[in-house]
């Protein structure tokens, strides 16, 4: 059986991720690899009983939601564990109805909300968002340099 690294390895195959990292220009390739719209909306209060992270596909744009009270860089992870669902083609079956009475379900096509990472498609989105973040970051190439970037410092 592939391992999940070289699974998600394989989907983001073609995949431009910018350098440096720069989520909205991230967000622009998933919009033109999708040809729609994608709408990233902080929400008050995802917590740990809740997902920190949703998102819900429509005919027209992808909508991705996270946790409005989180850190800048765990809001950007949740934002990066979506797109990897959406990259990736995962769907939930769930009722959009009984998560969202005041939402049509005709007009929801695909929705995924995480509070676990117990499902395949969790890990896969787990590993995809970190794969992406980390193909991002230029290795240090000196020992001073790699102690900087430990404590979160630029060269």
């Amino acid at each position: 059986m592939e391992s999940l690294r070289r699974r998600c390895e394989r989907r983001l195959r073609g995949v431009r991720i910018p350098q440096p990292f720069d989520l909205d220009a991230f967000c622009r390739e998933v919009e033109a690899r999708r040809g729609r719209r994608l709408l990233r909306r902080p929400v008050p209060g995802l917590s740990a009983h809740a997902p920190c992270g949703l998102w819900i596909g429509t005919p027209q744009a992808d909508h991705v939601f996270y946790d409005a009270g989180t850190s800048p860089l765990h809001a950007e992870h949740i934002v990066l564990h979506e797109l990897a669902h959406i990259l990736s083609g995962h769907t939930l079956d769930a009722s959009v109805g009984a998560l969202f009475p005041d939402i049509d379900p005709a007009t929801v096509t695909r929705m995924l909300g995480r509070v676990a990472y117990t499902t395949v498609q969790e890990r896969e989105a787990e590993m995809m968002a970190s794969l992406i973040r980390g193909r991002s970051v230029r290795p240090p190439r000196t020992t001073i340099g790699r102690v900087a970037h430990a404590f979160g410092f630029t060269e």
